[in-house]
């Protein structure tokens, strides 16, 4: 099972179920209002590109939004939540001096849609280090998530790094959970979308964050116009990777860590 706990969990809480089942949930962390308010701007996006990435593995009945955050708007605030950032700073952040985003998707699944292919988001990385995780995701439901409509399925335990193959249905659950809620979990934690089996689509953004001193698996600089990051405060910024890690690596004039070699 995924545990799910309520706004008022401390992080503690949270990062402890994280890091033994590789998933959890934090229900209801933003109101429907501001959920509906991200709904709403992406709507005009999801119609008019949202079938450009269909194929195989992100199926032929669903929409995406490739890198939301180039968006200015609440999907911003989602993809920046300090809550999420906490959480994710206290994962990840033992083997990084800072992290940033991986890569954003705002996902829509229409009905009909068939169980995506399980598979891990970190396996784009050639290698892997013991006790190190390479990144984490955070998926906001954009509408309630239920079994019916395609609730994220995931396989608790499997940042075991088992090989994907030997996972069996009965290995599965489904992050069943309330508009407004986020799950996380573990770049080496198995999982899928799910099967819509309802008469309405569900909606949902996800997120990677990744540590500071790896290729983010989408390329921020291009995705988002320089003139929009550069309208976005400072946190979001970095987020985006207009920072350094360390004193040495990736450096650039106008750092705000102050690094640049004059």
């Amino acid at each position: 099972m995924i545990k799910t706990f309520d706004r008022s969990a401390s992080n503690d809480e949270v990062v402890q179920a994280l890091k033994k089942d590789g998933g959890v949930i934090i229900a209801n962390l933003v109101s429907d209002e501001f959920v509906d308010s991200v709904s709403t701007q992406l709507r005009s996006t999801y119609d008019s590109q949202g079938t450009k990435h269909q194929d195989d593995f992100n199926g032929y009945t669903t929409l995406r939004i490739h890198a939301p955050i180039r968006l200015p708007g609440p999907v911003v605030d989602l993809i920046a939540h300090p809550r999420v950032m906490e959480v994710v700073g206290l994962t990840i952040g033992k083997d990084c001096d800072n992290f940033q985003l991986g890569s954003s998707t705002a996902i829509e699944i229409h009905p009909g849609e068939t169980d995506q292919e399980l598979h891990r988001d970190d396996d784009m990385y050639p290698i892997r280090f013991p006790n190190v995780e390479f990144q984490m995701s955070a998926m906001w439901s954009l509408d309630d998530f239920t079994e019916e409509n395609g609730a994220t399925r995931v396989v608790p335990g499997s940042h075991d790094l088992r090989d994907v193959d030997d996972v069996i249905e009965d290995d599965v659950v489904q992050a069943v959970m309330p508009k407004g809620s986020v799950l996380f979990y573990l770049g080496s934690t198995i999982h899928g979308g799910g099967a819509n089996n309802s008469d309405a689509p569900r909606s949902g953004v996800i997120s990677t964050y990744s540590l500071g001193w790896l290729r983010q698996e989408d390329n921020q600089y291009l995705c988002v116009p320089r003139n929009v990051a550069d309208s976005y405060p400072e946190d979001v910024r970095r987020l985006l990777g207009y920072q350094t890690h360390g004193q040495y690596l990736g450096t650039y004039p106008g750092d705000p860590d102050g690094f640049w070699a004059e």
